[in-house]
């Protein structure tokens, strides 16, 4: 059977003219949501605390024509957030889109064996750096009357995985955060939503034991791993215009693991 031909149209330059601050730009899910993201038309606000990292990403852009500005903050700091959003406004005086994307894991151990300042620092990073974010910036949108907050949660945050209580415990409250904020701006014209996607070719992951990588993928139906790109297309839906009728919702992309 031919395949289905994929019509383009203007939705693919719907965010002309629209700035899109991404945290953890310089991973792997980061980095393809900014590319589709300015390939879409936005301009780039990318954090990471990668200095060298966000500065050669940020070049990458500039030289490409994409209006863009890197900044270099810890998420869960709330002086740097601070500091770097308010950077983001110097530069663009807006911002229309938020990707809440940073994030850091554990090595696999049962909760027990985890101290409590890794516990803590990875919560810190994913859930306190969603509220910090959002903190800073949904001010900004609701006098505007529009914006956009995609949260990259996981599966995990929907089902636990085994030897990463932290990870999972951090993703659930992305999870329950998203649908609390999606509910109090459900009227506003900002709209909140989560992606969970399942394990993805990241540097994140490639640095993790390989046993406990092929433990998660044999529970994926389609037996493989996720992809950069295919989670920064949803995240770049929800980050459109064309998003307008979805808010406070959780956007599966776990290859057919997590189906609820």
């Amino acid at each position: 059977m031919t395949p289905p031909t994929i019509r383009q149209s203007s939705a693919s330059r719907d965010l002309s003219g629209q700035v899109a601050l991404v945290t953890g730009a310089a991973g792997g899910i980061g980095r393809a949501t900014a590319d589709l993201l300015a390939e879409r038309g936005a301009s780039l606000a990318l954090l990471d605390r990668d200095a060298d990292a966000v500065k050669v990403l940020a070049e990458r852009f500039d030289e490409a024509g994409t209006p863009v500005c890197g900044l270099v903050a810890d998420v869960g700091v709330e002086e740097q957030v601070r500091a770097a959003v308010r950077s983001a406004f110097d530069r663009f005086g807006r911002i229309d889109v938020l990707v809440n994307n940073a994030g850091h894991s554990a090595p696999a151990a049962p909760l027990w064996e985890i101290h409590p300042a890794v516990f803590e620092s990875v919560l810190r990073v994913h859930l306190t750096g969603t509220y910090l974010l959002c903190r800073e910036v949904i001010p900004h949108m609701l006098r505007a009357g529009y914006g956009r907050v995609v949260n990259v949660a996981s599966v995990a945050g929907k089902e636990g995985n085994a030897g990463s209580g932290p990870y999972s415990a951090a993703k659930a409250g992305m999870i329950g955060l998203t649908k609390s904020l999606g509910k109090e701006l459900a009227t506003s014209g900002v709209l909140v939503n989560a992606v969970t996607p399942t394990i993805v070719e990241t540097p994140l992951v490639a640095a993790a034991e390989p046993e406990h990588i092929a433990g998660l993928v044999a529970k994926i139906p389609m037996g493989r791993v996720g992809r950069p790109a295919e989670i920064a297309e949803l995240i770049a839906w929800l980050s459109s215009p064309r998003c307008s009728f979805s808010t406070a919702a959780v956007f599966d992309a776990s290859g057919g693991r997590s189906t609820y």
